[in-house]
């Protein structure tokens, strides 16, 4: 380790406390501003001119924004046709209505699952609300359940949505991860299951189960009757005092609810929802996940020269399986939904508008990463690494769990770590590289409070005091998190 080198460790240190001033002072920076302005001072203080840093910025965000967000936007279409055909609330009610009490909670994380493969956290736990509440009824009227029934279902639901959300591709982020740390996209997505299913299990349904008699949470009873379309004046559940769902968010969650009445078709019955087939929603949700894995099979199995191998390699590639998933659900859920062409269109632009902060953030690490990298930190730090005997599972797990809990964004935590890392896994391609990725958005999960979306969504939905958020939504996700670097660090030993 040279003097230039402490300096630039010194320099990436100091960037990443402006980072998180940037974003949490009074000045309340956009992630993506902050992250550019970091950017900008990290390349003027490691000595670059500045045309190189105009072209390092340039050639970061567009090559991340060229990788991952065609993919993204695609993914939040397919998503938005899912909802709206009823094709979620089709899966999810089918795998429900199967279940005894006692199974109920794994068969939520069993919808979850599912529904959390092409859906982002707040989406998905959208989408599913209205079953939750309209199960939970059913269970607080029968008794069968000790404590908050609204818990024990929301655990495993909150559990495999986040799971998938931060560790399991075509996500965002672990995405991001695949190409900036240039792990093979199938052997990720192999990794990212076998790792999220006991991730999912103990964080969910054990933990659900446990927690469920401890807490006194009842939703504002205006809100399910919205989800569940009964009248407020005959819902009986909910007990005076224990709901603080009547602020600001509580008005965000109402919101949500009547985005996810409109698009599924809950509030009413849920007609339409009833109208798709099973087997017509499970293809929508799972062709970009089958195209992607028969990618990687194509490259294990069949010799170079094969063809069907180059057939398969094209169609596995993340924009053409994501494009594919998604001409699949326009044509097969939403023209067949009866909508008219001008409402999916409608739907579909909608659906892109709402993913275009996390698009800009994207950008905005692709800057960072590319900074990084040209300036010579990540070496420095790969040195410094070395140097210090430092597992690299359990530090690029430590870097985004401090960025995603001192940020408030799971995607800065996860673009940061894989800019940070990136230089030390080389060109990748083994299933370090995939380990890595894994433990980057387990990391990304963690100490998930007052400062993420999330955690806001899932308080006043759910009508939860703030220490009941924390003991339920803060603790599941945490769980998660060390659960998902465990099985990344218990995987490692066998490879």
């Amino acid at each position: 380790m040279t003097g230039h080198a402490w300096l630039l460790l010194l320099t990436l240190a100091v960037a990443i406390g402006v980072l998180v001033l940037l974003i949490n002072s009074r000045l309340r920076f956009h992630p993506f501003v902050a992250l550019m302005a970091v950017s900008v001072g990290v390349a003027l203080v490691a000595g670059l001119s500045t045309e190189e840093i105009a072209e390092s910025l340039e050639k970061g965000a567009g090559g991340i924004l060229g990788d991952v967000g065609i993919t993204l936007a695609f993914g939040a279409m397919l998503g938005r046709l899912l909802a709206n055909s009823g094709a979620t609330e089709r899966i999810a009610r089918v795998i429900v209505d199967r279940a005894g009490t006692r199974s109920l909670p794994w068969y939520m994380a069993g919808a979850a699952f599912v529904i959390g493969i092409p859906m982002f956290f707040e989406i998905g736990l959208i989408v599913l609300l209205p079953l939750i509440f309209s199960v939970a009824r059913r269970l607080q009227e029968s008794g069968q359940v000790k404590g908050s029934p609204y818990v024990f279902l929301a655990a495993p639901t909150i559990a495999a949505l986040c799971t998938l959300h931060g560790m399991v591709p075509p996500h965002p982020g672990p995405l991001i991860g695949v190409e900036g740390l240039h792990a093979d996209l199938g052997t990720t997505i192999l990794v990212g299951l076998v790792c999220a299913v006991p991730t999912i299990v103990l964080s969910g349904p054990v933990y659900g189960r446990w927690i469920a008699p401890r807490l006194a949470v009842h939703p504002d009873r205006e809100l399910v009757a919205q989800f569940t379309g009964t009248t407020a004046e005959t819902d009986s559940e909910t007990e005076t005092g224990t709901g603080s769902g009547s602020g600001a968010g509580a008005g965000a969650a109402r919101a949500g609810a009547g985005t996810a009445d409109a698009g599924t078709g809950t509030a009413g019955g849920g007609s339409r929802a009833g109208g798709v087939p099973l087997g017509w929603a499970l293809a929508a949700v799972l062709v970009p996940v089958v195209l992607m894995l028969l990618r990687t099979v194509a490259e294990l199995a069949l010799s170079e020269g094969s063809p069907l191998r180059h057939v398969l390699t094209f169609t596995g590639e993340p924009v053409v399986a994501m494009f594919a998933g998604f001409l699949f659900a326009l044509f097969a859920l939403g023209y067949r939904s009866g909508q008219p062409p001008e409402k999916v269109r409608e739907s579909l632009t909608d659906s892109i508008k709402s993913v275009a902060g996390i698009l800009l953030i994207i950008a905005g690490g692709g800057a960072f990463n590319q900074v990084l990298e040209d300036t010579g930190i990540g070496k420095a730090i790969e040195s410094a690494a070395t140097g210090a005997h430092l597992n690299l599972l359990l530090l690029g797990w430590l870097i985004a769990l401090v960025l995603s809990f001192s940020t408030g964004s799971a995607t800065v935590g996860i673009v940061a770590a894989t800019g940070i890392l990136g230089p030390m896994v080389g060109h990748g391609g083994g299933v370090e590289s995939s380990l890595l990725v894994v433990a980057i958005g387990a990391g990304s999960i963690g100490l998930n409070y007052v400062n993420h979306a999330g955690f806001w969504l899932v308080k006043e939905s759910f009508g939860m005091t703030l220490g009941q958020a924390t003991k339920s939504h803060t603790a599941i996700q945490t769980l998660v998190s060390v659960c998902g670097l465990l099985m990344a660090l218990l995987l490692s030993v066998f490879v």
